[in-house]
């Protein structure tokens, strides 16, 4: 079994306005950097659209049809002052959520070992009644109940390491008995949640952490409660929504992670994988808004994935 790389690109098609940092050239730097040589061994899949049963398990028929009929022939309209659509974005968005159901279909069937998800928009902020942050539909959330809707897993963890708070997958996750849901992110940031002490139907474990916070504050969090906790919920399925803008050039916060957090960080939560799921990982990208750095995050989250 390998590791596979899903996209397609009809999620270069959700066009932003000028200067918004969640644009289409995230993803071509991402693209771009796994298409070096020590990445020749990835099977490369074609993301099909989600189909609308897919979609409801998470969001209601209102907050689809919102996007769907307001969709700009051209140029761009804008839900709220930072999420935007497109001419092209309601096709990302169903690519982009297909791309992680699908790549749990191939997991579970045991054709492939675990997957990256290379798609946007990014879907961690997008709640089952409105799209914001940049979200239009969550894809994590949407895969996280496919798998135990669809596959019968009974424990399928959610693991976010993006810099903002996963508020809409948080939602899923305190209505869902047998759902997990743990974050690492800066606080006080945007969206403002992501308290230590939620609570819900699901297991919630939040790490919140200080603006300057760096490795040594990241990899503790990880080895003193996300890891633990992980652990002790013994998940049939690992997601994981893979962000990188909390390293430390991102422009959009002010947390100081370096490349190779995201190698290590990768690497001990396969470990429970193994352990506890026989490696079943699927994962989708989320932020990450320096160009000049998004593709080395990508290439060692990846690495971290194709090693045995």
């Amino acid at each position: 079994m390998t590791t596979s790389l899903i996209t397609h690109s009809d999620c270069l098609d959700h066009i932003s306005p000028e200067g918004h940092p969640e644009c289409a050239e995230r993803l071509e730097r991402v693209l771009g950097a796994l298409e070096d040589v020590e990445f020749d061994d990835l099977l490369r899949i074609e993301a099909p659209l989600a189909t609308y049963d897919q979609i409801k398990l998470v969001h209601d028929e209102i907050h689809f049809q919102k996007i769907s009929n307001n969709l700009p022939i051209t140029g761009n309209a804008f839900i709220d002052g930072d999420t935007y659509l497109s001419a092209g974005s309601e096709k990302a968005a169903l690519r982009a959520a297909g791309a992680v159901c699908h790549a749990i279909d191939r997991v579970m069937q045991g054709d492939i070992r675990n997957a990256f998800c290379a798609v946007r928009p990014p879907g961690h902020h997008a709640e089952p009644d409105h799209a914001m942050g940049f979200c239009l539909l969550n894809s994590a959330a949407i895969g996280g109940i496919y798998a135990r809707k669809h596959h019968f897993m009974h424990r399928v963890a959610i693991i976010d390491f993006d810099v903002h708070h996963g508020n809409g997958t948080q939602t899923v996750a305190e209505k869902t008995k047998g759902l997990f849901y743990g974050s690492t992110h800066q606080s006080p940031l945007y969206p403002g949640t992501g308290h230590i002490h939620d609570q819900g139907n699901g297991v919630i474990v939040n790490v919140p952490l200080a603006a300057g916070s760096g490795s040594n504050a990241f990899r503790r969090a990880f080895e003193g409660r996300i890891l633990p906790e992980l652990d002790e919920f013994k998940p049939d399925l690992l997601i994981i929504s893979a962000g990188f803008d909390a390293h430390s050039l991102d422009p959009l916060a002010d947390l100081n992670l370096e490349v190779d957090d995201y190698y290590w960080s990768t690497r001990e939560l396969m470990k429970i994988a193994k352990h506890h799921a026989k490696g079943r990982v699927v994962s989708t990208l989320e932020g990450g808004y320096n160009l000049g750095i998004i593709g080395e995050c990508a290439k060692a989250y990846v690495s971290a994935l194709m090693e045995e």
